[in-house]
């Protein structure tokens, strides 16, 4: 793995991280020692950056977050979580300093810190972007030491483009993978000129790209890829990247192809995320041990070929971005 200055913080962060949600919840049955055992596994092979939320499980990633990091006692990681979600409804008008200081002191009691490395506003409203006052008060926050940096999740290119119009905001978490290219186009080079760091979500497609899921896959009950098929629960673009499902099997099996001999098509998947200069960070999940080395593992694959870019580039155009590309 290679490791990134963190954008304008003074972070240093291996380009592939460690993504919490799965150890929290949402994915079907992971036990809370097979999470540990995977974030376990992800900091043995060296990887600095773990990404979690306040949601995910209701906390349990963050506090499982906060054991394994204290059981081990070494060089910290950079451990970034999100806040917002937890407000019901789900509405602009809840992003209120006091509901973020809020959310913020849960996240310091779970994580068991005194200041959060990075928290991030979990895909907002839209309307939040455009409320200087939302992001005055995380100034605030971070001038009385509760948090060290803050940045934005988003769902939209253009909600990425409008946030880091805010001079405090040093990250932007977005959804780019194989079959999510649009942020590529744009907002990658604006982020780039920014010096924004890049936090690269959703990288296999909620599966999709690891080309171990088939039609006869059942997901359980309490799995986003049973339940939010079609955003049900939140945005359906977090669920298989926002591909119609048999679309998204019909582009796997000719990605397959391009897969070179030794490794998987999920070590392809990432280094293809790899492949661009603009990303600092990609955060796979990993459900054990096992799925974390290899992750790891993946940033090793040699740089892909021109030809397979293109190849892949081709096949998002002609199957996917009739789907995804002026949605997100």
């Amino acid at each position: 793995m290679k490791h990134h200055a963190f954008g304008r913080m003074p972070f240093t962060v291996t380009n592939v991280g460690f993504g919490a949600w799965q150890i929290g919840g949402s994915w079907g049955d992971i036990s809370e020692a097979d999470g540990r055992a995977a974030l376990n596994a992800a900091l043995d092979a060296g990887m600095t950056f773990i990404d979690t939320a306040d949601v995910y499980g209701d906390g349990r990633s963050e506090k499982i977050i906060a054991d394994v990091l204290k059981t081990r006692g070494d060089e910290r990681p950079m451990v970034a979580t999100k806040a917002g979600r937890r407000l019901n409804p789900h509405v602009a008008e809840g992003y209120t300093k006091a509901n973020l200081e809020g959310f913020i002191d849960r996240s310091l009691e779970n994580l068991a810190v005194d200041s959060l490395d990075l928290v991030q506003l979990h895909c907002p409203p839209r309307e939040v972007l455009y409320q200087p006052e939302v992001f005055e008060s995380l100034d605030t926050l971070q001038k009385a030491g509760k948090i060290k940096g803050y940045g934005v999740s988003v769902e939209k290119v253009e909600d990425g483009l409008k946030a880091i119009e805010y001079p405090g905001v040093v990250s932007i978490q977005i959804i780019y993978n194989i079959f999510r290219q649009r942020p590529d186009h744009l907002f990658f080079a604006e982020a780039r000129r920014r010096n924004v760091a890049i936090i690269a979500r959703v990288p296999l497609a909620s599966g999709l790209l690891s080309g171990k899921i088939s039609r006869e896959t059942q997901f359980a009950s309490d799995d986003h890829r049973n339940f939010n098929r079609h955003g049900e629960a939140f945005d359906v673009g977090e669920t298989f990247a926002g591909v119609p499902f048999e679309v998204g099997l019909q582009a796997v099996e000719e990605v397959r192809k391009l897969v070179p001999a030794g490794a998987t098509m999920a070590a392809l998947a990432l280094r293809w995320i790899l492949m661009s200069d603009a990303v600092t960070v990609v955060i796979p999940g990993a459900r054990n041990a096992e799925q974390a080395r290899a992750n790891a593992a993946a940033a090793d694959l040699a740089p892909l070929s021109a030809d397979v870019m293109a190849t892949t580039r081709e096949i998002y155009e002609r199957l996917i971005a009739p789907h995804v590309h002026q949605r997100w």
